[in-house]
């Protein structure tokens, strides 16, 4: 993006038209990124609480003092009886650059010995089921998708979170191309698709499998392809041909048999195609295995031969950057430092992991109050009046109304990073456009601070954010077939401040295993694999079919993906989105509505044994009959009640990657008078 500045002052924002893939134009939300940095409710001073956790009532104090009372609560604990491991860094992608996101934050954690965060909350089981199949992410060359003649979005609200690649798709089907999406509610991009398959929850590896059924039965595979790229051919086929007949699988899914047989003869006769995955379909308790089988199916059809097709999870791992073991400096982690997975934060603050209980919780590029399961129980745990909690942040979110100090954390627009993508194919150097607003500082920078105050080795901390880009940009060997060696070379902080974004050193277009050259030991795509990652379908956690006596008081199955207007919780605040946002509501199908009572524009409560929330109805047929659909994430502030969609969510796991199962979860609808919920 470009930004003019005027007397120190950001006056505009736009796209980069000179981005090849970007092409001068920003998603509505990162469109009113002035909206955010300039937000008059930014905070501009470190602050220290003045009245009970979770009330908002601060005093503002100096870095000095903060600082100071910072490193005294991480030094008691650390030199306590509990240990450093009853630290817990929680952070995530508020911020995703390499340096703001994770660096110094790492080495200060590591050097100290503070308990380790497995961070799982978004992609993990996608990226497990995808490594299982794949050996790294399915990725495609983005700017080479037009070549394709049909698209599917699988899971995916390409229209809405991936809007550069979605122009590229309408471009493409303007010259014949087919979109179809397959999700259980109808998206966006369902609606502008040429047809939306409204598949049951969860059921997307049976699906996937009973493509591949007829994808084998009518001889509609590349047999040059899987001969010489693929591994596990045999088993494969025996699975898919025994179990997962079309026939079968439509009661499973919830689609007609002819519609699956449809869609199966279109893929295997349509060349080249691409299935843009995404994170949706995998947060559930088969998340990881969903994305393995789907990810096999390019190599059935030899989609992989062509530049663009195949299947897109994320471009993420096409980068060699300096590994984060060296970069973050994970030599520093003493042995037997326990791991605390993020989606079970309730568990880890109500004492229930094994370690010690957790006495500081250091929050940065996160909040969980809002976005972690079990929002009820994650609440009372931060309010627990024996943790010290410290929050980095832009403004007062849920989480830093918990915290007893609040650090003012720069925007992107304020500090030095550097940025991968995992949707295209450039490296990105972010400049600093303005002067950090206040006394607001970057996270490089409180965390060098911070360090000296712990008394950690300066040479942790001496390189400056400019010489930070410069280390991750010193290449790293992997040593798989991919990525390929030398994507970065010659390409220097320098260039990319002369230049801007600069393509990786690859092919163009590029198709990364149209000669095999995957990521697996022996390059090859693993079709079958080890016993427990053996393709199939997996059910999820609460399943209506597999769960009736769970089903018989919580019928109905809940999703809650993103508010388009918003990025989960993180432009929840801005009022430009949230005015196009309206409330907090809930899609509801006519056939579950009206047994219930419940009308358009009333008010509802949904409700599980985890917790309740309330939103307001939109009565229409865009899901699936026994499917509701809550957008989000909304802040406390914004709700009738103080709680969002993860006051019912589970901190159940995936079957690979240890991931969060948001969309795994049995409800309840009841209508509300209308003054029910008021504040």
């Amino acid at each position: 993006m470009l930004v003019t500045v005027k007397g120190g002052v950001a006056t505009q924002l736009r796209g980069d038209p000179e981005h090849p893939f970007t092409r001068g134009f920003l998603c509505a939300k990162v469109s009113r990124y002035l909206d955010r940095t300039y937000h008059p409710e930014r905070l501009k001073t470190p602050l220290l609480r003045d009245g009970p956790k979770g009330s908002g009532k601060f005093k503002p104090i100096e870095w000095d003092e903060a600082i100071a009372r910072v490193a005294a609560a991480i030094n008691a604990a650390r030199h306590g009886t509990e240990g450093p491991q009853s630290i817990l860094p929680y952070s995530y992608a508020g911020t995703m650059g390499k340096l703001q996101g994770s660096s110094l934050d790492r080495r200060l954690f590591h050097a100290i010995g503070a308990s380790l965060l497995d961070r799982t909350i978004c992609a993990t089981a996608g990226a497990a089921g995808c490594g299982i199949t794949l050996g790294t992410r399915a990725v495609v060359d983005t700017e080479a998708v037009g070549g394709n003649r049909l698209f599917i979005n699988w899971g995916s609200n390409t229209a809405v979170t991936n809007s550069h690649l979605w122009v590229r798709m309408v471009e493409a089907r303007r010259r014949g191309a087919r979109i179809i999406t397959i999700d259980p509610f109808e998206s966006r991009t369902a609606e502008r698709s040429d047809q939306w398959l409204a598949i049951r929850p969860a059921t997307d590896a049976a699906l996937a499998m009973s493509i591949a059924h007829v994808l084998l039965r009518d001889n509609l595979v590349d047999h040059d392809y899987l001969a010489a790229h693929a591994s596990g051919l045999r088993e494969f086929s025996a699975r898919a041909l025994a179990d997962y007949a079309p026939r079968t699988v439509a009661a499973v899914c919830g689609l007609d048999e002819a519609v699956i047989e449809e869609l199966a003869r279109l893929y295997g006769t349509t060349r080249p195609s691409l299935i843009r995955l995404n994170y949706g379909l995998q947060r559930h308790g088969g998340g990881g295995m969903a994305v393995r089988v789907i990810t096999c199916l390019p190599a059935l059809t030899g989609d992989w031969r062509h530049p663009g097709s195949g299947a897109l999870l994320s471009t993420s791992q096409s980068y060699p950057t300096r590994s984060d073991s060296e970069f973050q400096r994970m030599d520093l982690i003493p042995p037997g430092t326990r791991t605390i997975n993020m989606t079970r934060l309730a568990e880890a603050l109500e004492g229930r992991e094994p370690g010690p209980p957790v006495k500081v919780l250091v929050v940065y590029n996160a909040n969980p109050a809002a976005v972690c399961p079990d929002q009820g129980r994650v609440t009372a745990g931060l309010r627990r009046d024996d943790l010290f909690t410290v929050v980095l942040e832009h403004f007062l979110t849920d989480t830093a109304r918990h915290a007893d100090i609040v650090l003012p954390a720069t925007t992107q627009l304020e500090h030095w990073d550097i940025h991968t993508s995992y949707g295209h194919l450039h490296v990105q150097v972010n400049e600093p456009a303005i002067p950090p607003l206040g006394q607001s500082l970057p996270n490089t920078e409180i965390f060098r601070r911070l360090g000296r105050a712990l008394g950690l080795p300066p040479e942790l901390f001496s390189a400056s954010d400019e010489e930070l880009i410069d280390e991750v940009l010193s290449e790293s060997t992997r040593g798989t077939p991919f990525p390929p060696p030398g994507a970065l070379k010659g390409i220097s902080r320098d260039l990319l401040v002369a230049k801007g974004a600069i393509r990786l050193n690859l092919p163009s277009p590029y198709a990364p295993f149209s000669h095999g050259g995957f990521g697996t030991p022996d390059g090859k795509c693993n079709l079958w694999g080890n016993p427990g990652q053996q393709p199939r379908h997996v059910p999820p956690h609460e399943d209506p079919r597999e769960r009736p006596d769970l089903a018989s008081r919580y019928p109905l199955q809940l999703l809650s993906p993103p508010e388009p207007s918003f990025l989960n919780s993180s432009f929840a605040n801005i009022p430009s989105l949230k005015a196009n946002a309206g409330e907090p509501r809930l899609l509801i199908h006519p056939d579950d509505a009206s047994p219930r009572g419940v009308v358009s524009g009333s008010m509802v409560r949904v409700f599980n044994g985890r917790g309740a929330f309330q939103a307001r109805a939109e009565v229409a047929a865009k899901s699936r009959v026994g499917v509701v659909v809550a957008p989000g994430i909304w802040w406390a502030a914004d709700t009738a009640d103080g709680a969002n969609a993860n006051s019912t969510t589970s901190t159940e796991l995936t079957d690979f990657g240890a991931g969060a199962t948001f969309f795994d979860n049995l409800v309840q609808v009841e209508p509300l008078s209308e003054t029910a919920g008021a504040p």
